[in-house]
């Protein structure tokens, strides 16, 4: 996968534009404040981060936790050619990254292979305040009659996922983990916008 992901860095941020509506609203819901500190989970070419930017202000933090080298290496161009200096990106799985202290919120942004792996949200959760916000998006499967829907959760999980299991219920490690966890459909039910608190 990681190879796949090599492969698309230069057209990652054409592929993600449809998305980009989910996007802001889960930025939004993050509930961001000045001087924040926020773990951008899987960053990926930092598209994230003009939004971050906006709510969180040059006395904030980003954190960007990305594997692909190919990606993070845009992600620091971006963060560069703006001149956001206030931008920490870590070359690491979400597993192992050695995150530094606690973060006041996290977005995780379609990265199904993170929210399946229960010692990556440990180890998130552990370097996020008491009541942090974490909001998570991403593919799932529509109900079995959309079949269309259905159709184009497979193409887009074939092309971005390493394994679909877990796409009916993709948040289903991640929620018991926080207060308060709440889920909404998305994308005519192919996709999911979760929200919660971590206790």
């Amino acid at each position: 996968m990681l190879a796949l992901y090599r492969q698309r860095a230069a057209v990652y941020d054409l592929e993600l534009m449809p998305f980009e509506p989910l996007r802001f609203e889960a930025i939004d819901r993050l509930g961001l404040r000045p001087g924040d500190t926020v773990l951008d989970v899987g960053c990926g070419t930092g598209l994230s981060f003009a939004l971050l930017q906006q709510a969180i202000g040059p006395q904030g933090t980003i954190i960007g936790i990305e594997p692909c080298p190919d990606m993070l290496s845009r992600a620091a161009q971006r963060a560069q050619r703006n001149g956001w200096g206030n931008v920490i990106l870590l070359p690491a799985c979400a597993a192992s990254a050695d995150i530094p202290g606690q973060a006041d919120a996290a977005l995780l942004h379609f990265t199904h292979d993170v929210m399946r792996q229960p010692e990556a949200l440990t180890h998130l959760i552990a370097h996020l305040k008491p009541g942090a916000h974490v909001v998570a998006t991403g593919l799932k499967w529509a109900d079995p009659w959309l079949w269309p829907v259905n159709a184009f959760v497979l193409s887009a999980a074939l092309y971005s996922v390493s394994s679909l299991e877990g796409l009916d219920q993709p948040w289903s490690l991640l929620g018991p983990m926080l207060d308060g966890w709440q889920v909404n459909p998305t994308m005519l039910g192919g996709g999911y916008m979760g929200a919660g608190t971590v206790p």
